[in-house]
């Protein structure tokens, strides 16, 4: 321990960041930036390529950012994991989706410890980030890595720091956010925020990795719960005639005891959408129901059903005709605002969901020029985004705002289509129009 604590200290030490999406490469960007020689690995060939070449697929990391540290020879992007045999300290960001029955998907995490295992050396520390249960590290983790002979706390150094990355949001990345660290035993724990001290100012310790794990759920856990709420309330109101978006407007003027959360046509991201469900998976083994995190996950899952039953409705009172045979068109991919994460996106529920009723679906997205290959919507993988302009607009029976983002023409499809159907009050400015439909 106290040669691999000396060679952070000093710089000297070799990071190898595990899985290179929207966490791993601002992580291994931040390390390099640093000076430290950091591994960046990935079993995708295409990912690896391009940041060789010096190439970003990243919209907030820039090629340049890329190129910078290829020259510099501090980031080493590579698909061979036998390079870990190198690395004092091995970080792992792979995904942790959920399967289609809502239990958690751990093969990535499960492959990427097998293969640290098969060239774990003693003095390594190997710390988990991606987002999972309260025990995957102690319980998935180390008997892994321990089936080699060698020993968490005596021979190799284990902990948990959970990502907070914000796509995004210009305001806050890795090298500015506070992280979260809890480790198995104090050494792992002196490891750890040496390491993280190096790229983070402020390092926020707690008595273990389960409860640096329990950490992640509760914020994500936090803002779905209140986004289920929004979303309850969104229906409530639109049943009463009243806006729910004016109600919120006016309730965030409170300055205490109140925070604005949105509605919207359903939950996105690696995060929110799929965090909960690990915490209410893993509190059934205590024969613990968590029926308020239950709740609000079945509220966000079946907003995209509310969208389309508003939007059938809307169809039905403008042109007496429903979804079946018409062409629709989607504003938005992404999951959230001026990014280019489909990550969960509600979209890509509502493509499948508008196309099983009849209809013919297309999506314009100014960061999403095609659909990217995703676990669970295979079939309109590839489809691009089409142009927009006032006879493509014109063409379509309606449109659904599903991502509010700033680069679209608003005023444009407002005065083309022959119905909008707006999810996320993108269309404030056009209030009283009577094409926009609220849903």
């Amino acid at each position: 321990m106290t040669t691999t604590l000396q060679r952070i200290k000093d710089g000297a030490a070799t990071v190898a960041v595990i899985g290179l999406g929207y966490v791993g490469l601002p992580l291994a960007r931040a390390f390099a930036a640093k000076g430290f020689r950091t591994l960046a690995l990935d079993i995708d060939a295409a990912k690896i390529a391009k940041l060789a070449a010096g190439r970003s697929y990243i919209d907030r990391i820039p090629d340049a950012a890329i190129a910078e540290l290829i020259a510099a020879n501090t980031l080493h992007p590579s698909a061979d994991f036998a390079r870990l045999k190198d690395a004092d300290a091995i970080l792992i960001c792979v995904p942790t989706p959920l399967t289609r029955q809502r239990e958690p998907d751990m093969s990535y995490v499960i492959a990427t410890t097998e293969s640290i295992a098969a060239h774990l050396k003693c003095g390594q520390l190997v710390v988990l980030e991606s987002t999972t249960y309260p025990g995957t590290t102690d319980e998935l983790v180390r008997p892994i890595l321990e089936k080699t002979g060698l020993k968490s706390g005596a021979d190799f150094f284990l902990a948990f720091s959970p990502e907070r990355e914000d796509p995004g949001n210009p305001n806050f990345s890795v090298s500015n956010t506070a992280k979260v660290i809890g480790a198995d035993g104090a050494e792992a724990l002196a490891l750890t925020s040496a390491l993280y001290g190096a790229i983070v100012p402020n390092l926020v310790p707690v008595s273990s990795t389960a409860t640096a794990e329990a950490v992640k759920l509760t914020e994500n856990i936090f803002r779905a719960v209140n986004i289920a709420l929004a979303n309850e309330l969104k229906v409530i109101y639109e049943a009463m005639g009243i806006d729910v978006w004016e109600v919120i407007e006016a309730a965030k003027t409170k300055p205490f005891g109140y925070m604005p959360f949105y509605p919207g046509p359903g939950l996105g991201g690696h995060c929110i959408p799929i965090d909960p469900f690990y915490l209410s998976w893993k509190a059934r083994e205590f024969d613990v129901t968590a029926r308020f995190i239950e709740l609000a996950g079945e509220i966000n899952t079946a907003m995209p059903h509310h969208v389309i039953e508003r939007l059938s409705k809307a169809m039905d009172a403008r042109f007496s005709r429903g979804i079946k045979g018409a062409r629709l068109l989607l504003l938005g991919l992404a999951y959230k605002k001026n990014v280019d994460d489909t990550r969960e996106s509600p979209a890509l529920r509502l493509i499948e969901l508008l196309e099983a009723r009849g209809a013919a679906v297309d999506y314009h997205d100014p960061f999403v020029p095609r659909i990217p290959p995703t676990r669970h919507y295979g079939p309109i993988a590839g489809r691009a985004s089409v142009e927009l302009t006032a006879d493509s607009v014109a063409s379509y029976d309606a449109v659904v705002v599903v991502t509010d983002h700033d680069a679209v023409d608003y005023a444009l499809v407002v005065k083309a289509a022959k119905l909008v159907v707006d999810t996320r009050n993108a269309l404030r400015a056009f209030a009283g129009n009577a094409n926009v439909v609220k849903a």
